[in-house]
């Protein structure tokens, strides 16, 4: 491929497309899987001509393959079948365009596209993809929801009526896109990435109704599940029905059944909420009065056990001062008085307790039980 040229001696464009021609066509042919992502039946045309697709990555080539070829294709070559083709490089000198001439194509069975998937799958489990440690917990309230679906879908549907049935007023932020064929991994990976980095969006929701495996295929895509594991906003993935169980449901941070089931797995039900606050203000309500009614009961059983104490310590000290009081009564001299007898005194006062201590002619005072008297002594005693 080598040329001698210059600015002053340059080589004309045939032989530049000459030799590439023969370059070109020294290369073998070569098997290699991909998605047909464009294919237009020519009725008539000896040549038929699709574009085929990287399954992982923004990469096509165009296919050009004989008429009679493609229509041996059973199931019939299609838009987004996953095939594989054993084809030659062809440069078409007169245009300056590369094509591959197809020699053979294959669809890919159902049985080879689920052995993929596994295959995939072991790999990404084995790099930790799957861990249960790299989920992040999905926000109580989330401020804004991020929903990546189809353009008009029922999916879109299901999810936005039911999470406004929930919890009214809920904030989203809607990505429609492909959720089938090529374009869907470039577009639901671009759209991941826009919410990804919205500081708004506290969860994102990646859904789609159900459909055949290989409806489903852009879900199990490498590309898509290495974005998702990336992803700094948890994601929620609701991809068909209980029974489908594309890869992305394994690296998503929740699973959802169903679409239906996402909403109601995002967002609490304000009616449940209601419910529930409603019962913890009931029960706090109960139990505060329930409080303040053992409170009363312990101050009345309080004030009735003081009372009785009071009772019982006035009827002891009543008791008391009537015991008391007897026996003051019975050692005081006018006790003693009513027994008959006298307390005499002289007319200082003094009592007189021996007849010794009186002399002739003095005053005596007499008291007795009632009133007293006035004695005088004539005589000693003999």
């Amino acid at each position: 491929m080598a040329l001698d040229s210059s600015a002053d001696a340059p080589v004309p464009v045939r032989t530049v497309s000459r030799l590439i021609g023969e370059w070109v066509g020294q290369l073998g042919a070569v098997w290699m899987e991909g998605q047909v992502a464009q294919f237009r039946r020519r009725p008539g045309a000896r040549n038929q001509f699709l574009v085929l697709r990287d399954t992982d990555a923004e990469v096509s080539l165009t296919i050009v393959a004989d008429a009679q070829l493609v229509g041996s294709v059973e199931p019939p070559l299609a838009e987004g079948q996953r095939v594989v083709i054993w084809a030659r490089p062809e440069f078409w000198s007169g245009q300056g365009s590369l094509q591959l001439r197809a020699r053979d194509i294959r669809p890919v069975g159902i049985g080879d596209l689920l052995a993929s998937i596994e295959r995939l799958k072991a790999l990404l489990a084995a790099e930790g993809l799957f861990a249960l440690e790299r989920k992040v917990p999905l926000p109580f309230l989330p401020h804004t929801i991020g929903l990546i679906c189809g353009r008009a879908s029922a999916a879109m549907t299901d999810v936005l009526v039911n999470v406004e049935d929930r919890w009214p007023g809920t904030r989203f932020e809607v990505r429609e896109v492909a959720v089938q064929g090529v374009n869907a991994v470039p577009e639901i990976t671009a759209a991941l990435a826009e919410l990804d980095v919205d500081p708004h969006v506290d969860v994102i929701v990646i859904a789609r109704g159900g459909g055949s495996v290989e409806d489903l295929l852009p879900f199990s895509n490498e590309t898509l599940v290495r974005a998702v594991a990336t992803a700094r906003t948890p994601v929620v993935s609701a991809i068909g029905h209980e029974q489908d169980s594309p890869l992305l449901d394994y690296v998503a941070d929740l699973r959802a059944s169903t679409p239906t089931d996402a909403a109601k797995r995002i967002v609490p039900s304000w009616a449940e909420e209601s419910a529930l606050i409603t019962g913890l203000r009931d029960r706090a309500r109960r139990t505060l009065l329930t409080a303040i009614e053992r409170a009363i009961d312990s101050i009345a059983d309080l004030r009735r056990r003081s009372l009785a104490r009071i009772t019982r310590q006035w009827e002891a000290a009543t008791a008391d001062i009537d015991h008391l009081s007897a026996r003051l009564r019975a050692l005081s001299p006018g006790s003693t008085l009513d027994r008959g007898y006298a307390i005499v005194t002289l007319e200082d006062g003094t009592i007189v307790r021996d007849a010794e201590d009186v002399s002739v002619g003095d005053l005596m005072s007499i008291r007795v039980a009632q009133g007293s008297m006035t004695a005088r002594r004539e005589a000693q005693n003999g």
